[in-house]
């Protein structure tokens, strides 16, 4: 549900969190996008940084430049002049991902778990034009949705230590790219061999949050003979 007025929360002394709703939705989501860009274009004094989620905008401030009551009375006047606000058009993004095998250690897993074939988990996969929600939990990660109702997963019950980087995992309703090695609980399915993250770039992010991207099934040899 999309709260009627911002729910801003305090987080330590020099945050706050800005909750426009309680669920993943479309609808909150692009709220949130608005409130981000529209932050961005007012270039409070003060304000460190703008951290946007599924549902909620963290903002990041100097107490010593900007007073907490000051913050919020302006987060709430942009709110207030939002309206319909238009947002720069989100691309299209194609990802190829080669699945299963040691790519996808958990896909005869997902395909036991809902009595279906590993083909047609990969079929759902690849069916839906996928939203990225947010960048999170590292630099570059994407966590996107939603996956189909016949393809929500629970997460592993004992994380992996290491997840390669470019893997493709389901958690829940969602799916997402780890861009870097590193551990991780989601059901593994495949992998990508695009760069997710790459601090030379002009834009570090290969995806960005209001992006929509479409999986494409690609085989081992296109894997191992991709080229950026």
């Amino acid at each position: 549900m999309l709260y009627d007025e911002p729910l801003i929360r305090i987080m330590g002394d020099r945050a706050i969190l800005v909750e426009l709703g309680d669920d993943i939705s479309p609808r909150i989501n692009r709220k949130v996008r608005a409130l981000y860009v529209a932050a961005k274009d007012h270039r409070i004094k003060g304000i460190k940084d703008l951290v946007p989620s599924y549902r909620s905008l963290m903002v990041v401030y100097d107490p010593l430049v900007l007073a907490l009551d000051s913050l919020e009375s302006q987060i709430n006047e942009i709110w207030n002049t939002l309206g319909d606000a238009r947002l720069p058009e989100s691309r299209t993004v194609e990802v190829p991902v080669v699945y299963g095998d040691k790519y996808g250690p958990d896909l005869e897993w997902i395909a036991d778990y809902h009595k279906m074939t590993p083909q047609e988990v990969i079929r759902l996969h690849t069916q839906p034009l996928y939203q990225v929600y947010m960048i999170g939990f590292m630099p570059g990660y994407t966590y996107m949705g939603e996956v189909p109702d016949a393809l929500v997963t629970p997460r592993r019950k004992t994380p992996r230590t290491r997840v390669p980087g470019g893997s493709v995992g389901i958690a829940q309703k969602q799916t997402g790219i780890y861009p870097v090695a590193s551990p991780g609980g989601w059901q593994i399915i495949g992998r990508t061999p695009l760069r997710l993250f790459d601090p030379q770039r002009k834009s570090p992010c290969y995806l960005e949050m209001g992006d929509h991207v479409k999986f494409i099934v690609i085989t081992e040899q296109e894997l191992l003979q991709w080229r950026p």
